[in-house]
């Protein structure tokens, strides 16, 4: 179900199964993104994702409120398992491949800067900051600011401040 305040900008595909899609409440999905809805996408109330982000591999994604995705993402939730003795691409029958496919997460109030890549999954903790050009392969905790391509926690958010400001937010009446 899509929210009638929600927003997909005429650029954007969605593709797969609209029975498997939500989107929440206030959300944007801007031009120039393309979300394969795979085994489910629930994308929760004030969640941004930005231009030239993919959803691809046919597994599941679930972003949380007031999660969002920079510029250029890419969430794979399904890849070939490339050191098994499969053959490999969507262009073979899927008896002679072995497609992985997870559950890719984004906590309440995770955020990932541009060009992040996140492999199936991983969760993202409630509140993590991601630093641009990030290539995440396991889970990250809460609260924390990561950097690096193999990211590496270099500070902490303030959890409490974020919370206070959703709350107050909340009381305006969205």
């Amino acid at each position: 179900m899509i929210d009638p305040s929600a927003k997909i900008y005429e650029s954007a595909r969605i593709a797969g199964d609209r029975k498997c899609f939500d989107l929440g409440a206030h959300s944007q999905v801007d031009d120039f993104v393309f979300v394969y809805i795979g085994a489910g996408c629930r994308i929760g109330r004030n969640v941004h994702i930005s231009s030239f982000c993919s959803v691809i591999g046919g597994g599941e994604l679930i972003m949380e409120d007031f999660s969002g995705l920079s510029a250029g993402c890419r969430i794979i939730t399904g890849s070939d398992d490339f050191t098994g003795p499969y053959l490999t691409n969507p262009t073979v029958p899927g008896e002679f491949t072995h497609v992985v496919r997870g559950r890719v997460r984004l906590k309440r109030h995770a955020v990932l800067g541009t060009n992040v890549i996140v492999f199936p999954g991983v969760t993202i903790g409630e509140g993590a900051a991601v630093g641009a050009g990030a290539i995440v392969r396991k889970n990250l905790e809460p609260w924390t600011i990561y950097a690096g391509t193999n990211p590496k926690p270099v500070g902490k958010r303030d959890a409490e401040a974020i919370l206070a400001m959703e709350t107050r937010y909340r009381a305006h009446d969205h």
